[in-house]
């Protein structure tokens, strides 16, 4: 399936080490003709850190879609009721937001998108990016794992002797996995066990 002309939904939360690539990826969404559009969490728009200014990281995403990010609860919920994504992608997923979203929560602007977005029964594709993958939260990501309309991107240990519990979606696999779920099909392997 082609995502020229889709309108995509790109949710960013709060693993700055994965912004790099995440913006890669809006770039060839771009590039391939969708139609992007940008959600940020609340501390994706107040946190700089060493990957980045969140001023900055505002700019670009603007700059790459042609539009302003979505940037507070009321300029997401409208998500639901104007049913105007094809897809959401929650790009990349912390484990907070993973645990929110499992919880039925929505106290920032990407989880009321996501909310808003499942209500029409569209895919909602999940990019897990959490340092307890495998501790705490893997009880919140096999329970999104068992939802209706959730698809996520294969993942796998990014640094299994240093951060043994740590699990990160892989990038290059995020538009084969958007095609497959405007199919509502779970893209396979969904475990890998390297990254490229």
């Amino acid at each position: 399936m082609e995502l020229e002309g889709r309108k995509i939904g790109i949710a960013l939360t709060g693993s700055f080490c994965t912004f790099d690539k995440v913006f890669k990826e809006l770039e060839r969404l771009a590039e391939k003709g969708a139609e992007v559009y940008t959600i940020f969490s609340d501390s994706t728009q107040c946190i700089d850190s060493r990957f980045g200014r969140a001023e900055e990281f505002l700019e670009r995403a603007e700059a790459i879609t042609g539009r302003p990010p979505i940037r507070s609860i009321a300029q997401a919920e409208p998500i639901g009721p104007k049913g105007y994504l094809d897809v959401l992608a929650v790009l990349p997923c912390t484990g907070n937001t993973a645990a929110k979203l499992a919880g039925g929560i929505t106290d920032t602007p990407v989880l009321m998108a996501a909310k808003a977005h499942l209500r029409n029964n569209k895919p909602l594709v999940i990019f897990i990016s959490t340092n307890d993958g495998l501790g705490m939260n893997m009880k919140n990501i096999g329970l999104l794992l068992n939802t209706k309309n959730i698809y996520f991107v294969p993942f796998g240990q990014d640094d299994p002797e240093k951060k043994p519990n740590s699990l990160v979606a892989h990038c290059g696999l995020l538009l084969p996995t958007l095609e497959l779920a405007l199919e509502n099909r779970q893209i396979q392997p969904l475990l890998i066990s390297h990254f490229s």
